[in-house]
């Protein structure tokens, strides 16, 4: 979708991979880093592409913070449900998993999937515009500096 120009929610193209924004939005600003190369496990890279890969996932989580405010950034490589390396990247703000445990401190999976994932959390055209634009510039910053 992404090289068809199909995917709304696409932010911009690095050398390694594609950076999207999150089609469901309880972790305000949450993106993913999507690797351009087809494999299932990070070492599964040869060593400059992994370098670079893991030097852009860490450009795309600083653009996130700055982008979006969040207090701390989470950023995970699971592949359990889609066995493509990619990253998750959530901002996170005090509270934001709410009364899960731990007075609403815990890793995102904590959270309910069912509200996680409800239809309400995701963004209208206008918000997913007003965040790939902020993403964007702060990419610009992040990226180039």
């Amino acid at each position: 979708m992404i090289q068809r120009g199909e995917n709304p929610y696409f932010v911009r193209e690095l050398e390694t991979g594609y950076v999207v924004i999150g089609d469901h939005q309880h972790f305000k600003g949450y993106t993913l880093f999507l690797c351009k190369e087809h494999v299932t496990e990070l070492h599964h890279l040869d060593r400059e592409t992994k370098v670079r890969f893991l030097e852009e996932m860490s450009q795309v989580a600083e653009s996130v913070q700055r982008a979006f405010g969040a207090e701390k950034m989470n950023c995970e490589l699971l592949g359990n449900g889609e066995a493509h390396v990619h990253w998750h990247i959530f901002p996170r703000r005090a509270g934001d998993i709410g009364d899960c445990g731990n007075n609403g401190k815990g890793p995102v999976w904590w959270y309910p999937m069912e509200k996680m994932y409800d239809d309400a959390k995701r963004p209208s055209v206008d918000e997913l515009e007003h965040m790939r634009s902020r993403l964007a510039a702060a990419l610009d910053e992040t990226v180039h500096s």
